[in-house]
């Protein structure tokens, strides 16, 4: 797919792509399956999040801009890319996702659901187009003092990639105070667990984006997550979002 350079993001799609290729993702998978979420260390290095935050100052190349409040999803804003995508945010997209597809598909087939998904993202991107789910995903989200956002899904149609990616752009306690990530897990006939998620700026957390199984002493049972952001107490928090699959 055509992506487009932006300031100085297009020459640092090899540096990540090679960040991606040494991640241990056996530990990953191991995260995901025990917890729903799994942290990536370093993958953007300060400039590199800078520059992804400053992007969020570029109209020409968003396709659509939230107010949370208006909406009911808590305070902030956020903005979806149109396509063409940066370069460097097309990069993260394209080389997690074939990391991720054999968690994907075993999830799937564990949980009983028929859709697998192919090994290429180009391909997975395709079937989206032919069922009418032609809008991008990825968005920069950005919180100020007070703001906070809702605990939510990011479904956006039939075809749902079950991990979505999110990188924290901003430095906590430097940039800003509060905002951490949050997750709550939904299980069957028991209250909600709730984790929150450890990131420093260049980081990314992997989690589900809706269900996931888990092993029980009587089989496997799925249990339901939603993400959000606790309040931002001080400062700017910048996010960028990596989801799978584009929206109807």
């Amino acid at each position: 797919m055509e992506t487009i350079e932006t300031k100085g993001l297009a020459g640092e799609t090899q540096a990540v792509s090679n960040k991606i290729g040494v991640i241990d993702w056996a530990q990953v998978e191991n995260s995901l399956d025990t917890n729903g979420w799994a942290i990536l260390e370093n993958i953007l290095t300060g400039e590199e999040s800078q520059e992804l935050a400053g992007l969020y100052d570029t109209p020409a190349i968003f396709r659509k801009h939230i107010i949370m409040a208006r909406h009911g999803y808590g305070k902030g804003e956020y903005k979806y890319f149109s396509y063409p995508l940066p370069g460097l945010i097309q990069e993260l997209r394209t080389r997690l996702y074939p990391r991720l597809v054999p968690i994907a598909n075993r999830w799937h087939e564990t949980m009983r659901q028929g859709m697998q998904f192919p090994s290429e993202h180009a391909d997975f991107i395709e079937r989206c187009r032919q069922a009418g789910q032609t809008r991008p995903t990825p968005l920069i989200l950005k919180y100020t003092a007070g703001d906070y956002n809702c605990l939510h899904q990011d479904l956006y149609g039939e075809h749902v990639f079950p991990l979505q990616v999110a990188f924290l752009l901003s430095e906590p306690g430097l940039d800003f105070e509060g905002g951490e990530f949050i997750l709550t897990e939904q299980r069957p006939r028991m209250q909600s667990r709730v984790e929150v998620v450890p990131l420093k700026r260049g980081d990314a957390v992997v989690f589900a984006v809706n269900r996931r199984p888990v092993q029980g002493t009587r089989g496997s049972y799925q249990v339901q997550l939603r993400h959000g952001v606790s309040r931002v107490r001080t400062g700017q928090r910048y996010t960028l979002g990596v989801i799978f699959h584009d929206a109807a």
